[in-house]
């Protein structure tokens, strides 16, 4: 079931990268308990639950932690765990009484994980935001663009993912690892606007050594080069060109049939935006399928650019399994692989309280604790209760 499979984590809903850490953990393995408010909400636009691929694998129980009997059965649950982890802004998690301070003194070897924006201390620690912010302080926004327009928003991939739940994820695992030695747990304060410039290491790798313009869209890896760029086809779709190293260059050169002297200062840049008109040129002579037929089986480092449901169905992805689907919704399948403790996906996402009752009696939760809940009202006691 995974290389994480006798972990015991308890995820403290929130939205964005805090479900994407849970994702990441409950797909290896770990058992993860995901605390969600008991009225449901929290999230800034309504989701169909069912189909929240970031909460796939876990069992909910939904708690008032607003209520001392619900804080207490939350305390009772943590204290069976390995790791928990949550995303409230500074002092919130103490206010509700759920803090590392409360926690770890009842479980010394607790791993407790605190997903921000800008971190638990310095001037912007309260200061509300969102993806767009932390990567725009870290200086990943600013490089994200073309020459002489502005920068341009990756989504929310470089901040609440892989500045986010991903660091968090590997923050704990590191500090569970700890742990084992040491039998002492700690926080994990991780940040996304740390995360996001984390990120950036190899462009600062780059600068240092002067082989990288602050100035968007100059550089050979952020659509500057004409081998590193994007292409519009015939058929108004697009093909990805990144033949960085000379022999695939070359490749790309002879499969596209066109003059290799006029091509052949490939590191000039300042040869570069008249190739790229070439190029442009080029590629809109022929479909996007055209042009996946030429460069079939070669070096080139030319792709199509695939929407997101034309992706699952890529020879490459079927071949490996890629994706997978569930419960009807296709999505992508639990990664890294491992050679012998393959990670599935157990579940589909719950709905606030789904598989509560079954993981509060696993986890061996004083019956006494769930009663007082439940007569307080601060458990939902609904269908999946």
């Amino acid at each position: 079931m995974g290389p994480l499979e006798n972990l015991r984590i308890v995820e403290i809903a929130g939205i964005g990268p805090g479900p994407f850490c849970g994702m990441l953990l409950a797909d290896m393995g770990a058992d993860v308990l995901r605390i969600d408010r008991k009225d449901g909400g929290g999230a800034p636009i309504e989701l169909d639950a069912s189909r929240d691929i970031l909460a796939r694998g876990r069992r909910s129980v939904a708690l008032d932690l607003k209520r001392p009997e619900g804080v207490a059965l939350a305390l009772d649950i943590i204290d069976k765990a390995d790791a928990v982890f949550e995303g409230f802004r500074p002092g919130v998690a103490e206010r509700l009484g759920i803090g590392p301070e409360a926690c770890m003194a009842r479980n010394p070897k607790l791993v407790y994980g605190r997903m921000t924006g800008w971190g638990q201390t310095g001037p912007l620690a309260q200061r509300a935001g969102h993806d767009i912010n932390y990567i725009a302080l870290s200086g990943a926004l600013y490089m994200i663009g073309r020459q002489g327009e502005k920068p341009l928003p990756p989504i929310n991939l470089v901040g609440d993912f892989g500045g986010g739940g991903l660091l968090l994820a590997f923050g704990m695992l590191c500090a569970l690892l700890e742990a084992r030695t040491s039998g002492k747990g700690q926080v994990v304060d991780a940040a996304m606007f740390e995360g996001a410039s984390l990120l950036m290491s190899g462009v600062h790798a780059l600068r240092a050594m002067q082989l990288w313009r602050d100035e968007r869209g100059t550089n050979m890896g952020d659509t500057g080069a004409h081998y590193y760029e994007v292409y519009e086809t015939q058929d108004g779709q697009f093909m990805a060109a990144g033949p960085a190293e000379p022999q695939f260059y070359r490749e790309l050169i002879e499969r596209l049939g066109v003059d290799a002297g006029t091509f052949a200062e490939q590191m000039n840049p300042q040869k570069w935006p008249a190739l790229k008109e070439k190029l442009a040129e080029v590629f809109r002579t022929k479909t996007r399928e055209e042009w996946c037929a030429i460069f079939e089986g070669s070096d080139a480092c030319v792709s199509p650019v695939l929407s997101p449901s034309e992706a699952p169905r890529h020879p490459h992805g079927l071949a490996r399994g890629s994706f997978v689907e569930i419960d009807g919704v296709v999505q992508p399948a639990p990664a890294p692989r491992f050679s012998r403790t393959a990670p599935q996906v157990r579940r589909g996402p719950p709905e606030p309280g789904e598989g509560g009752t079954e993981a509060l009696e696993e986890w061996g939760i004083p019956k006494r604790a769930i009663d007082a809940a439940r007569a307080a009202d601060a458990i939902r006691q609904e269908r999946f209760a």
